[in-house]
């Protein structure tokens, strides 16, 4: 099979799954999880044989949508540290993000749910993609990006030094998971802050 045929497939099929999880999620902020693989296809725009043969059901669906936010977001968060050169910046860019990015997940998620959509059902759903495997390395990835811009802040002074970057990054991931619950910016904006002060160097 020539390359340019090959590379045609490759980007038809990377289209069609892109294709298949934006319409997905679509369908879930306009109608809850009360979504089947029939109105998905229809959505898209292909024929249900055609979304079988990227997806088992709906559940797989949004476990693959679900991991690609996650990935979006750590490279995001990811981006800061490549373009920001000042640490303490870069720490603290890299924390506010992390709030607004995790804020705009919990929320869309409640934003989707419908009188249709028992609320127990989609708090299941939400916490079996927390479970989910690639949600493992996500954490991981997260966590070490944490972790080196405050060692990096701490080399500049910045950040305090007396407990190891690795804990304060623990520290940090919980108590801005807090912070993203919370229902206003302000109430995220003030823990944030609460955050950042127990990072800084003790008097």
């Amino acid at each position: 099979m020539p390359k340019l045929w090959d590379s045609s497939v490759e980007q038809h099929r990377h289209t069609v799954h892109a294709a298949i999880l934006d319409g997905t999620a679509a369908l879930i902020a306009e109608h809850g999880l009360a979504v089947n693989m029939s109105q998905i296809a229809q959505h898209v725009g292909i024929g249900r044989a055609t979304l079988y043969k990227y997806f088992p059901d709906v559940q797989a669906i949004v476990a693959a949508w679900h991991e690609r936010q996650v990935t979006t977001h750590l490279d995001q968060l990811a981006g800061i540290t490549a373009r920001t050169a000042d640490p303490g910046e870069r720490l603290h860019t890299m924390l506010v993000t992390y709030v607004h990015l995790s804020a705009g997940s919990a929320h869309a998620g409640h934003a989707g749910h419908t009188g249709d959509t028992p609320p127990g059902n989609a708090t299941r759903l939400v916490m079996a993609l927390h479970r989910s495997a690639h949600m493992t390395s996500a954490h991981q990835r997260l966590h070490d990006l944490i972790t080196d811009a405050i060692a990096g802040a701490a080399d500049a002074g910045i950040a305090r030094n007396d407990v190891p970057a690795t804990e304060l990054a623990t520290y940090c991931l919980h108590a801005l998971a807090a912070a993203a619950a919370l229902p206003s910016t302000a109430s995220r904006d003030r823990l944030l802050d609460v955050t950042w002060t127990g990072l800084l160097p003790p008097p």
